[in-house]
């Protein structure tokens, strides 16, 4: 593993699967959310000891004490360190990275509930209009949809996972922390990102026909099972069944690179 990378992207290619997505169906011709306060507003839980499922050290076999900026002061280096996965030029054009380690945790805390908020997205929208075909009640998932997100499966697709582990490792305390801040102080983050990859994992097959309903301005799916799926779950649902199938795979790659025990050394 990269020795000077380790803990954001992994999330963040969670959201360049399907968080965009989510976001342009939700937040369609809205302006740039603004930055994330430094803290939700959020009651801490009763103090509880936590039940750790998924060691990070696990995966990794390596101690997670190294020297990491404040999380305040995070977004220099965790560009930095995304620079080494991503190119500068996918970075300005797919992330917003102001307060990034704090909208990719408040994000994936959220994707195996029903709604996520916009204001904590820490990607950019797909481009283009959401693509319907038909009217009234008629209304369908535009066929031609799922090719907008092609880009954001091709780079997630091209990101070396073993790369990604030992970011999102490396950097891994500060998101800790985070977590903590948004309101589980005995929580730990690596069990709920394994809890959105499952929970995403767990989402039907899409069907080849979508229809969707348009109450007010937003859209929502006819079927009311498919709305009642969790916002990880529509996610992946929404991008079309071959988006979805490659998605998934990803996102196996990567669960299986953050839950295997690491290698012991022979005796």
């Amino acid at each position: 593993m990269h020795p000077a990378l380790r803990w954001i992207v992994v999330l963040l290619v969670v959201i360049v699967a399907g968080g965009a997505f989510y976001y342009f169906w939700q937040n369609r011709q809205k302006p740039e959310p603004p930055p994330v306060p430094p803290a939700a507003e959020v009651t801490p839980p009763a103090s509880s000891a936590p039940v750790v499922q998924h060691p990070i050290e696990e995966a990794t076999g390596e101690s997670k004490e190294a020297a990491l900026p404040a999380l305040n002061d995070s977004d220099g280096p965790l560009r930095d360190a995304l620079g080494g996965v991503f190119s500068k030029s996918a970075l300005e054009q797919y992330f917003i990275t102001d307060g990034l380690a704090r909208r990719v945790v408040a994000t994936v805390d959220a994707l195996p509930r029903k709604s996520v908020p916009q204001r904590v997205m820490p990607v950019k929208p797909v481009p283009g209009p959401f693509a319907t075909a038909g009217q009234a009640e008629g209304l369908l998932i535009s066929r031609d949809n799922a090719a907008r997100y092609a880009p954001y499966l091709r780079l997630a697709e091209a990101t070396d996972t073993r790369a990604l582990v030992a970011v999102y490792v490396r950097f891994y305390p500060l998101l800790q922390q985070a977590y903590a801040e948004l309101g589980y102080p005995n929580g730990y983050f690596n069990d709920r990102l394994i809890a959105a990859i499952d929970d995403m994992l767990a989402a039907p097959e899409a069907p080849d026909s979508v229809p969707l309903v348009q109450p007010k301005v937003l859209y929502a799916y006819a079927d009311p099972e498919l709305e009642a799926l969790s916002a990880g779950q529509k996610i992946m649902v929404r991008m079309g069944k071959e988006n979805e199938a490659r998605a998934k795979a990803k996102l196996r790659d990567i669960r299986r690179a953050l839950t295997a025990k690491s290698a012991q050394p022979s005796p």
